[in-house]
């Protein structure tokens, strides 16, 4: 079965057009391929101008799944997306279509094709947790973690209760090392994915071009618009708060969407540190005029093959970063 192609990278940096533009590529050889987003915020109505959503031209180029699937009064979580995401790559590929994963959310990507998997929580044990840390002290957990799983310990933070809570929740509900939980580095459905990477510069100048055109697409208008509806976790979604502080008349809007700019730059510092952890990411220059014809190569020399050879190294590659995911 040929690989799901995944199109990682920064915000700005161009994703949704070689998805697109990959797309289009292999319909012309013949074959069908459809995007599924994996981007955490697209998922919701109405958000469209603030999350670069594809616009209905690009989405009548090449279907897209994914995308407006819940209300903003809605939760989407990692673990919901997981199942979504699987159950479309399941039925996509059953129909002889490649699906063409596209998005920035690192976690969300990863979540879609990788071995992670997602514990359930419980308030009970997570209060009596909390109330411990209280009496007892962040030092008297992190030691109970270190004598339950000393790998996980070695990775974590003494000093981040949250995370210790966490990890002992999971080895309370699940009877196994919190570690055993952890993201690896391993397919469980054959991938290959593709990353684009920018110079600092380029990638801040796109992004101050993508904050102005939000600003010219009516971006305050569509926060107005929907912000009766926006819950808990939509409104993280970045430029929406600064929006409604905007609204609140906190500050001008010079302030809200230079702010915008400014945190998205910083978003972009994070997801290429993310991205850059992954070993099996084949990276290409955004800018490079060769951007479609270099991915399609990539796309082509892993359909020929198995599993690429650095995907059998990422166990090992795993061990040093089994800190990395926030729980």
């Amino acid at each position: 079965m040929k690989r799901v192609v995944s199109i990682v990278g920064p915000t700005a940096s161009g994703k949704t057009g070689l998805g697109i533009a990959i797309a289009k590529r292999l319909a012309e050889a013949g074959e069908r391929a459809e995007i599924v987003n994996a981007d955490a915020y697209q998922m919701y109505r109405g958000m469209d101008i603030g999350t670069a959503k594809a616009s209905a031209e690009e989405q009548a180029a090449v279907p897209h799944h994914l995308i407006d699937i819940i209300d903003p009064e809605d939760t989407m979580t990692v673990a919901r997306f997981q199942q979504l995401a699987r159950q479309t790559i399941t039925d996509l590929q059953s129909r002889d279509i490649r699906p063409i994963l596209v998005g920035g959310s690192g976690l969300y990507a990863r979540a879609a094709i990788d071995d992670i998997t997602f514990p359930g929580t419980d308030s009970d044990v997570r209060k009596r947790l909390e109330e411990r840390e209280k009496t007892e002290g962040a030092g008297v957990l992190f030691d109970e973690l270190r004598d339950k799983d000393p790998e996980a310990a070695a990775r974590m933070d003494p000093r981040n209760p949250r995370r210790t809570i966490r990890a002992l929740e999971v080895i309370e509900l699940t009877g196994k090392p919190y570690s055993a939980s952890l993201p690896r580095y391993r397919y469980v459905i054959p991938s290959v994915q593709i990353g684009l990477d920018l110079d600092r510069p380029n990638l801040d100048h796109r992004i101050d071009l993508r904050t102005k055109q939000m600003y010219d697409d009516g971006f305050i208008k569509e926060v107005e618009r929907i912000r009766p509806h926006l819950g808990a976790t939509a409104v993280r979604a970045l430029g929406y708060q600064q929006v409604i502080d905007l609204l609140d008349g906190i500050w001008d809007v010079n302030e809200a969407f230079a702010d915008i700019a400014q945190k998205t730059k910083r978003l972009a510092r994070k997801q290429m540190g993310w991205f850059g952890r992954d070993p099996r990411i084949h990276w290409l220059q955004a800018l490079n005029p060769k951007l479609v014809d270099n991915a399609m190569a990539i796309i082509a020399h892993a359909d020929a093959g198995d599993y690429d050879p650095i995907d059998a190294r990422a166990d090992e590659y795993t061990q040093h970063h089994l800190g990395d995911i926030a729980a």
